[in-house]
């Protein structure tokens, strides 16, 4: 599918005659349809850009799956969620439907997620709209930023040279942060779930010790940190978020806890003051709650999908030992 879908949208025809104001976009379409948790966190850095570019739009999301509505729950401009089945053969019908849906609407704008994504080159391509994004990788992003290849940031900065091109100015403000946008109420509960955990005024660390895949660390491994951690910081308090298999790679040793809302997980670690984990979904969670974060990468690319924003972090264990990790982590506790 990559291979078919490469050169659909490769090349953008603009002109200063195509778009008079930002405030001309009114409707626009982000496409992503792909229905894992961190992937969809990914992309609230892309919204928020939108927002603050065009205030007076109204946004669709295309994805899979269903995590997309309790993420942008609070994301008032966020209007309509277009939702494909994770089984698509098994829902023909209703696969068919959704993708007609964004052929039959006109949108100002249609911005591609992801770049490497065969089914968002496809639906941008699909829909109806007067300017498209297709995310292509531009040399002169490439060459100005050094963080480009970040998968929340590259599709900013490829919206903020496509409008160059338009003619309109290059924002030089920071690229947003991943944001679940917790209400002070979600925030005020998940400190009463923590309490209820621990009683403690210590500050308090929240490991999360599963992954998918190679991602995940052996049970030694996180012994080995877990029993480091006690011993650095005797004055914090260490808590356990289980994943839904209910496993814990420290055999239960620390308080745990664990629900199935994305949102009440994210108003508890907000409350914490490190969540620390490998590379997966719940670590996108956590800086998104705007938890000071740290990353544990093995095999995936920390330059992609590292944790950025609020003080946090991302090691590569295989280019450093533990004396590098605990002196990362007095950066934030210390």
């Amino acid at each position: 599918m990559r291979i078919l879908t490469k050169n659909i949208g490769s090349s953008q025809n603009t002109s200063k005659s195509d778009l008079k104001h930002l405030s001309d976009i009114k409707k626009v379409l982000v496409c992503r349809p792909n229905q894992r948790l961190g992937n969809q966190l990914l992309l609230t850095p892309l919204i928020q850009e939108l927002i603050n570019t065009f205030p007076n739009c109204k946004i669709d999301l295309f994805v899979k799956g269903g995590v997309a509505h309790p993420i942008f729950k609070n994301y008032e401009q966020v209007d309509t969620i277009i939702v494909l089945p994770r089984k698509p053969f098994s829902h023909l019908l209703d696969y068919g439907w959704r993708w007609f849906k964004i052929k039959n609407k006109h949108y100002d704008l249609v911005v591609n997620g992801d770049k490497n994504s065969s089914s968002g080159r496809l639906s941008t391509e699909c829909a109806h709209a007067t300017h498209k994004v297709f995310g292509d990788v531009i040399e002169e992003v490439r060459n100005t930023y050094s963080d480009h290849a970040h998968i929340s940031k590259y599709p900013i900065y490829n919206l903020r040279y496509y409008l160059a091109q338009l003619g309109f100015p290059n924002p030089s403000r920071e690229v947003p942060v991943l944001d679940i946008k917790l209400s002070v109420s979600e925030i005020a509960e998940g400190k009463k779930i923590l309490e209820r955990i621990v009683k403690t005024d210590k500050k308090i660390i929240c490991i999360y010790t599963n992954a998918t895949g190679n991602k995940c660390y052996s049970e030694t491994w996180w012994h080995a940190l877990y029993n480091r951690l006690k011993i650095e910081y005797p004055d914090c308090y260490i808590i356990e978020m289980l994943p839904i298999e209910n496993i814990s790679k420290i055999n239960f040793k620390a308080p745990h806890f664990y629900s199935e809302d994305i949102r009440q997980m994210a108003s508890v670690i907000r409350n914490t003051a490190v969540f620390i984990s490998a590379d997966n979904g719940v670590m996108h969670l956590a800086s998104a709650s705007l938890t000071p974060t740290v990353g544990f990468f093995s095999t995936t690319n920390p330059d992609i999908y590292k944790p950025y924003g609020n003080g946090s972090i991302a090691i590569h264990t295989a280019q450093t030992n533990m004396d590098e990790w605990i002196r990362e982590i007095d950066s934030i506790i210390k």
